[in-house]
């Protein structure tokens, strides 16, 4: 992992130098092609947000776990109830009086006797102990921020004991950072203090001990590492993968978690409690079936974007609820849900206010609030999508006629991403009724969907047969085979070089889903799965890399012959004019070596210094938690502008070349 950051750094660092050159005039025989095909798509699956990519460390820290997310859950779920030093006491979720009617649950602890025997570290107090997401991983020297709200319900002002410990066996505890705080008044007030470990720890714990007789309530309890990615709140490591992907755009928040795709419109993502101070967002259940607190909210979808040079594309709902909802997907016709026509307006708005929060100016209504939030400046906004994956029914069709004739009217500077329906493929009957509805409204781009084993992308090659002159363009928005091994990262590669030979068509992709947390994953596969302490990086996600990296606005089919080529090879030279940088990406998924004849001589200022990257191994190796056996590896090379190269087995190989 650290050879391959190295790599992607030094592959940035030669693109932002050769950028600051003028841009090259392309050469004769190109075909021009969109140089956003690389994107992200982020959905809270598999605990991909909490516990993931959002650093927030402490589980269920507003205390709003219910049975309604997840059968046995509770206000004190992920807490555990402690009262060392033969203290006693207990605690009672309330309600009354709280902390903001978005964030109604807080918790009560009645400390009744605070013991004056010690436990093996001189400890005593009533409190709370949080385990975070399988163990709070924290490192030697590093500083953590520790917040929460309280008040002092009754008796003297409290000191509390807030300790990162971790256990020793026999009831005993190591005290790794700790400080002491004292919660006064009778009013919610923000506490904080600053952490420090004196060691290295996989599965600390967070205690929170008060340690004076009577009540006290307790509300946002959070630990958040301070060095987290550009100081904006998530996970360092996690970030960084992604940024090594080079993506042009993020599609989020979802996915099924647009609109209420579990138990219908009650859970249906708004994105208008998730910009405000965390204390005060609105967390719901997820469609997966556990908590998304909206720590990471649009704000810092947005932010993120930014950070990484991303377009950003949110998704919203139009009125109609994924067909999914309450096991909907095993009907014949499926279930849906839909709002009526008289109340399509407040989904409207949630459009036309998204847009002027993104780009309105900090005296409109909602550019005060994102500039109130820390950013005054708009986030030019270019993409909005309406509605993820539905059915083409004809409440749908209604409903989303209606939305994108009023968002397009007040906003036709906005590119709008529709929506293909589930199963995105020629013939099947939603398919065929979003590209009516399309081809009706003349949308800009619609969205398809489809995960398929790697048969299908080692021979299909969908968009050869599209028509040239639709106005609409392709965003292949969720696709993957349907396995992590070699083979099925070799046959997404050749389905993305049939996409970068379609470029004029095919506008966007991104590969689904993004992140699975280990031992909390809802899908397979998945592009990075994770655990506490690294990310674990697929044979797919240095796929996707590769083709992040070579982005470009001129596509040539005709530079690269390949002896006795079947489905199983591919080949792609891509042209960036602004950064002059020629990209020459070679595939082979066979047991047979394949020669390949390179000729570059229309290229009259190719260098012949060049990179050459190789991503090669058997078809059956798998990246997984205990053995990475597939990584990308570089070398310098020197290249004429003719040449012939061996296309070893299962291998993908990619020449970057300076003009």
């Amino acid at each position: 992992m650290i050879k391959q950051a190295t790599l992607g750094a030094a592959l940035l660092a030669t693109a932002l130098s050769m950028s600051a050159q003028k841009p090259m005039t392309a050469p004769a025989g190109g075909k021009q092609i969109s140089d956003e095909l690389i994107g992200i798509f982020f959905e809270d699956i598999s605990s991909s947000a909490d516990g993931g990519l959002y650093a927030e460390l402490i589980q269920n820290g507003s205390f709003e776990f219910n049975t309604t997310e997840r059968d046995g859950w509770g206000p004190s779920t992920a807490w555990r109830f402690q009262r060392p030093g033969h203290s006693a006491g207990y605690i009672v979720p309330q309600y009354a009086n709280p902390l903001n009617e978005n964030n109604p649950t807080y918790m009560r602890l009645h400390i009744e006797r605070v013991g004056h025997y010690y436990d093996f570290n001189g400890w005593t107090g009533v409190g709370l102990q949080n385990d975070g997401f399988d163990g709070i991983s924290l490192k030697k020297g590093e500083k953590y921020n520790f917040s929460m709200f309280a008040r002092n319900v009754k008796g003297d002002a409290k000191k509390v004991r807030v300790v990162l410990a971790t256990s020793g066996g026999f009831g005993h505890t190591n005290a790794l950072a700790e400080t002491e705080i004292e919660v006064t008044g009778k009013e919610w007030k923000k506490f904080e203090a600053q952490l420090t470990p004196i060691e290295d720890a996989a599965k600390a714990a967070l205690q929170i001990l008060a340690l004076q007789t009577g009540e006290m309530d307790v509300d946002m309890i959070s630990l958040m590492p301070e060095d987290t990615y550009k100081g904006h709140g998530l996970r360092k490591d996690l970030a960084q993968a992604l940024a090594d992907l080079h993506p042009k755009f993020m599609r989020f928040p979802g996915g099924c978690v647009v609109h209420g795709g579990g138990d219908g419109f009650w859970d249906t993502y708004r994105w208008k409690t998730t910009v405000g101070p965390r204390e005060q967002r609105r967390g719901i259940k997820n469609t997966w079936g556990y908590h998304q607190s909206m720590g990471l909210g649009y704000y810092e979808y947005f932010q993120f974007c930014e950070d990484l040079g991303m377009e950003p594309l949110p998704i919203l709902p139009c009125g109609v609820s994924c067909q999914g909802v309450n096991g909907g997907w095993s009907m014949r016709d499926q279930a849906q849900d839909w709002v009526p026509m008289s109340e399509m307006d407040e989904w409207v708005d949630e459009a036309l206010d998204l847009i002027e929060w993104a780009n309105g100016a900090p005296t409109t209504k909602w550019g005060r609030i994102r500039a109130e939030a820390g950013h005054p400046e708009p986030f030019n906004l270019k993409y909005l999508g309406l509605g993820n994956e539905e059915r083409i029914s004809p409440e749908f069709i209604e409903r989303f006629k209606y939305i994108y004739e009023r968002v397009t009217k007040a906003h036709p500077e906005i590119v709008i991403v529709g929506t293909a329906g589930p199963g995105s493929h020629p013939g099947n009957r939603d398919y065929e009724a979003g590209w009516k509805l399309a081809e009706e409204l003349q949308m800009p781009i619609l969205d398809e969907h489809y995960y398929e084993p790697r048969n299908y992308f080692l021979t299909s090659r969908q968009y050869d047969n599209y028509p040239r002159n639709r106005k609409t363009k392709v965003y292949l928005g969720e696709y993957a085979a349907k396995d992590k091994k070699l083979i099925d990262a070799l046959a997404e590669g050749l389905y993305l070089l049939h996409v970068e030979r379609n470029g004029d068509v095919v506008a966007m992709t991104s590969y689904a889903p993004l992140f699975a947390r280990k031992n909390a994953t809802n899908w397979n596969p998945d592009l990075i799965y994770f655990d506490n302490e690294r990310p674990f990086l697929t044979c797919s996600y240095y796929v996707q890399q590769m083709f992040g990296q070579s982005s470009g606005q001129y596509y040539y089919g005709d530079c690269v012959k390949i002896d006795q080529e079947t489905n199983e090879q591919g080949q792609s030279v891509v042209l960036n004019t602004k950064t002059r940088t020629l990209f020459v990406k070679l595939c082979n998924a066979s047991s047979a070596a394949k020669t390949a004849k390179i000729d570059l001589s229309r290229f009259k200022s190719m260098k012949p210094a060049a990179t050459k990257t190789v991503i090669a191994g058997n078809p059956d190796d798998e990246n997984n938690y205990d053995k990475q056996p597939i990584e990308p590896k570089t070398e310098n090379v020197k290249l004429q502008k003719k040449f012939t190269t061996e296309m070893q087995p299962y291998s993908i190989v990619m020449y970057t070349i300076n003009l």
